[in-house]
């Protein structure tokens, strides 16, 4: 069930290889070798509001003294390793970075508001990278699609993101005030994702940073390219054919929206009217196309093409041409013009 983030590991991943591998490591040293430096690590808010140790702030909010936490959050950060493929690691970490801080505020607004509604006192909260884990499933849900996988005794549907949500109900239920750490991710999740507060200019990680990073700590953490991938053919042309491979998480997202689309279409009674959309794309290898080719006069003039989205394109193994000519005619639609070429 997690085929739909993509395969290949931790390649093009370094940040989420890296809060894999690091706090997870501190975490088990705590529990079985250095059980009496846990203190230190401890999620204790009395300390932080009281007497301001902002380290205990930042130690309690990045290792796990639980090792179920630690084993579902980074199950959790493997599968959403697909934000940093996508996105780059600078937009990843500053997601990651805007994050934990939103969340932390909320956790200290949260914990207010519970005592000053029900009278409860809460001195100290579960500890680990357990807010911004929680917000990465605000664009889990709102940007990879759903593919059901299988049905259960013929009416519950088992998807590719069944798996990662019973992960995040199990993290949601192994400590008591967990749901603070839990609610208050998902609403910083949400403030970032919709941008509240022009949040991305605020909380994001400098270029500077990134380059230091980049040269730094990017070849530590860096995983080989795997060889064992097969070249996938994009369409039913020659120069199609003959394209670079593209992960696999890219075509399971894009190949999903496509079939949602025909379902969708489906359901106001037809299918998708392909040639409408794409004419030229349609028939350009059409030994007939110069027959049906509109006159110059009726023709639009053509759409200012995005760089940045052309060269998305190019990325995923399509050739600049038809990159061009799809963006061209979806309007600088990306997710229209990847899902055409990929059918065709």
């Amino acid at each position: 069930m997690f085929t739909s983030t993509g395969s290949n590991g931790l390649y093009k991943a370094p940040l989420s290889k890296s809060l894999l591998i690091v706090p997870s490591a501190i975490s088990i040293l705590l529990t079985l070798l250095f059980q009496h430096y846990q203190k230190f690590f401890a999620y204790n808010l009395q300390a932080i509001k009281e007497d301001f140790q902002i380290w205990r702030l930042i130690c309690g909010r990045t290792i796990c003294l639980d090792l179920k936490d630690t084993f579902c959050s980074s199950l959790l950060i493997y599968n959403f390793r697909i934000f940093e493929r996508r996105y780059g690691s600078r937009k990843f970490s500053s997601f990651l970075l805007g994050a934990w801080m939103l969340s932390a505020l909320f956790d200290l607004l949260l914990v207010e508001i519970t005592q000053y509604i029900f009278g409860i006192t809460i001195n100290s909260l579960p500890s680990g990278f357990l807010g911004p884990v929680f917000a990465l499933f605000v664009p889990f849900y709102s940007s990879i699609p759903r593919v059901q996988v299988t049905q259960v005794l013929g009416h519950f549907s088992i998807t590719n993101k069944t798996l990662v949500y019973i992960l995040g109900l199990q993290l949601l239920t192994s400590g008591s005030y967990i749901w603070i750490l839990a609610l208050s991710g998902l609403v910083s999740g949400i403030c970032y994702n919709s941008n509240v507060l022009k949040v991305h200019q605020i909380l994001c990680v400098p270029s500077w940073v990134a380059k230091i990073f980049s040269y730094t700590l990017e070849p530590i953490f860096s995983s080989a390219e795997p060889t064992n991938e097969v070249r996938v053919g994009m369409g039913a042309t020659v120069d199609i054919q003959r394209q670079q491979r593209m992960e696999l998480l890219d075509r399971q997202i894009m190949m999903s929206q496509v079939a949602q689309m025909r379902r969708q279409r489906q359901q106001q009674g037809g299918m998708i009217n392909w040639n409408r959309l794409f004419p030229p794309l349609r028939h350009r290898h059409n030994a007939n196309y110069q027959d049906h080719r509109p006159s110059e006069q009726d023709t639009p003039p053509p759409t200012e093409v995005s760089e940045e989205q052309v060269a998305r394109l190019m990325e995923m193994g399509f050739s600049r041409g038809d990159a061009l000519e799809a963006l061209r005619a979806s309007n600088n639609d990306l997710n229209v013009a990847t899902n055409f070429l990929l059918q065709h």
